[in-house]
């Protein structure tokens, strides 16, 4: 029905444009009188029936392909976020009202089609350079989101805001749920960004069918929920997605570039490579090891043997905060809290290990 209804409008478009334009042609070649004015009449019938009946036997291609460049336009429109298509409109307005404005000045050229020509030129190039410079420069104009945050969080008395570079959150280090605590104590500044991206990885993850994947991509979710709701932080959702080809850590160190901010992560893999980009990390793991206390050979501990190591005679004990100490000769001390006596201290990649020896053989052995 509605295609009926499109061909028809364009065949009487047609029909029209024929007699505005054999009106306008024929009054600038002979006069209208009486002796030709059934001829004048026949003219106008004809040229309109000939230009209506084009516009009819053209119309079905016409809609098609009205049809196929709106789903262009839709489609390309659907990658770009609401920001960047907000940010060109007002460009491309400023655009065309420096245009006209310039356009005044051109409009008296006396040489004929010189000033619409250069008008025309104009209006083109002030249109693209609006658009160009309001998309390219999003990051140094005032957010949307972040203007209505903000008078909401005003209003409400809400979550602060803080001035310091974005912290972009990866999938990893939101599943590991240690961001939370930290973000508690005030220790990270600067809004945490999380990019839609890494939301779309951690739903997928969700949904996995394997339930140890499942069950961490719903507690990487229920952290995200704990930061933006319990946490007196500004949480900021980033739907730029760059191209859908690109791996996630890929997109991640792309977005630190673009938005100027540091990516927060546990991935030992994607620290090494943000480094060669010279993009900055903040790195869970070295933050945790960090903050361990120091232990220096010599020094007595009181600890808990829990299993036998993998050397024989080996036991290990646990400090609080994970660090494993290998006990020599400790395997028949397993479930046992004994003293012992720190002979080394091994640093890796992977945390701290601490060796040690019973307190009791060592005072033999001195």
């Amino acid at each position: 029905m509605l295609n009926k209804i499109v061909r028809g409008i364009l065949t009487a478009l047609g029909a029209l444009s024929g007699l505005l334009i054999y009106i306008y042609v024929t009054n600038n070649i002979i006069t209208v009188t009486k002796d030709n004015f059934m001829t004048y009449v026949i003219g106008i019938i004809i040229s309109s029936f000939i230009s209506g009946l084009v516009l009819f036997l053209l119309s079905p291609w016409l809609i098609n392909k009205g049809r196929d460049i709106a789903s262009w336009i839709e489609s390309e429109l659907a990658n770009v976020p609401i920001t960047n298509i907000a940010l060109g409109s007002v460009g491309l307005i400023v655009g065309l009202v420096i245009a006209y404005l310039i356009s005044q000045l051109t409009n008296n050229i006396p040489i004929p089609f010189i000033g619409t020509i250069v008008s025309t030129v104009v209006y083109i190039f002030m249109a693209y350079l609006g658009v160009n410079i309001a998309t390219k420069k999003i990051e140094e104009l005032p957010n949307l989101q972040a203007i209505f945050k903000k008078n909401i969080a005003k209003e409400k008395g809400g979550k602060k805001e803080y001035k310091g570079s974005p912290k972009i959150l990866d999938t990893s280090v939101i599943i590991d749920g240690r961001i939370a605590d930290i973000c508690k104590t005030d220790f990270i500044e600067g809004p945490l960004v999380i990019p839609e991206f890494v939301l779309e990885e951690l739903r997928h993850i969700a949904d996995s069918s394997v339930t140890i994947k499942r069950n961490r991509g719903r507690r990487g979710l229920d952290i995200l929920n704990k930061i933006q709701k319990e946490l007196d932080i500004e949480v900021k959702i980033d739907e730029n997605n760059f191209d859908e080809g690109l791996e996630v850590d890929t997109k991640l160190l792309k977005l630190a570039q673009l938005l100027e901010g540091k990516v927060v992560t546990n991935d030992y893999n994607l620290n090494k490579v943000a480094e060669f980009q010279g993009v900055p990390v903040l790195n869970i793991n070295e933050l945790a090891n960090a903050v361990k206390p120091v232990v220096l050979p010599g020094e007595e501990m009181f600890v808990q043997v829990i299993k036998d190591g993998k050397e024989s005679g080996q036991g290990l004990a646990y400090l609080d905060d994970g660090t494993m100490i290998v006990v020599e000769s400790g395997k028949k001390f397993i479930g046992q809290n004994i003293d012992v006596l720190v002979t080394s201290v091994l640093q890796t990649a992977a945390g701290r290990m601490i060796f040690a020896k019973p307190k009791s053989m060592a005072d033999k052995s001195a």
